[in-house]
């Protein structure tokens, strides 16, 4: 979770998965910006208008440290994003945030900034909005994690789901837990979780255990039904997002009142 302010590390694209080529999209870096500390993408519901404001996706703590139970809605913005191109190492010009649409750290670790561009303004930059999946991924499936920060993508899978995570203050429900092998390190915050087979954004890259420790920042644990505690040194971490799908309801607006939303809501 931590933001590293470090030399950019090469650019690396891994190999494709073995999957016949029809059923799995190439890995690369469509949709995916760069920002300060921390990475993140243009992302999009399933249904959108092209007219519509953009959205781009990263994490709660990206925006800013936020307390157990804050969230926001609408907040002013002024914040810039790199657009990378296809390879990762060309840059294809600057998002500009109007409004930080909604942000939390409260249940999952997630914030979408509305930036002035269009969709289809963004289109013309020569890249497109990534596809938010209504669905999660399944345990076992093969993903890719794009960090916009170092320019590399991470091949993974998804070993299992937390039914509570704890760091610090804070605690999120659901988790995605990767299976070993997945090496996400500080800067991948704010990364998309994108699935081999659909090429949907399934979630948001947001933590791991360095050190071994028991539930402190930097080393979350893990919490089961029953209240039993497991800390996993070296496991990484994300947050799904198909919970953001029946909230964005058009416009670049998150409506925590639509039908099936669930986020948390700001204190009254």
């Amino acid at each position: 979770m931590r933001h590293l302010v470090a030399v950019l590390a090469a650019a690396l694209v891994l190999p494709l998965s073995t999957a016949p080529a029809a059923a799995a999209p190439p890995v690369d870096f469509t949709g995916v910006v760069s920002l300060r500390g921390c990475s993140g993408s243009v992302v999009r519901p399933p249904g959108h208008r092209p007219e519509d404001p953009a959205l781009v996706l990263t994490n709660g703590h990206c925006a800013r440290m936020m307390d157990p139970g804050e969230a926001v809605v609408e907040e002013p913005a002024d914040r810039a994003f790199t657009v990378l191109g296809k390879d990762g190492r060309g840059e294809l010009g600057r998002l500009r945030a109007t409004s930080l649409a909604y942000a939390t750290m409260t249940g999952t670790d997630v914030a979408l900034y509305r930036v002035a561009s269009t969709y289809a303004e963004v289109e013309a930059m020569g890249t497109s909005a990534l596809e938010l999946s209504p669905e999660p991924a399944a345990p076992g499936a093969g993903v890719h994690v794009v960090s916009g920060y170092w320019r590399e993508v991470y091949s993974c899978a998804v070993d299992g789901y937390v039914h509570e995570l704890r760091e610090g203050r804070w605690t999120w429900t659901g988790s995605l837990r990767y299976g070993k092998g997945c090496d996400t390190t500080g800067g991948t915050s704010g990364s998309p979780v994108v699935d081999d087979a659909t090429g949907r954004v399934v979630a948001v890259n947001n933590t791991g255990n360095e050190g071994g420790e028991r539930c402190t920042v930097h080393n979350p644990c893990e919490v089961d039904e029953n209240g039993e505690v497991t800390v996993r040194q070296g496991a990484k971490y994300a947050q799904r997002t198909h919970s953001l799908v029946p909230c964005l309801t058009g416009g670049g607006r998150v409506d925590l009142t639509a039908p099936g939303c669930e986020l948390p809501r700001p204190r009254a």
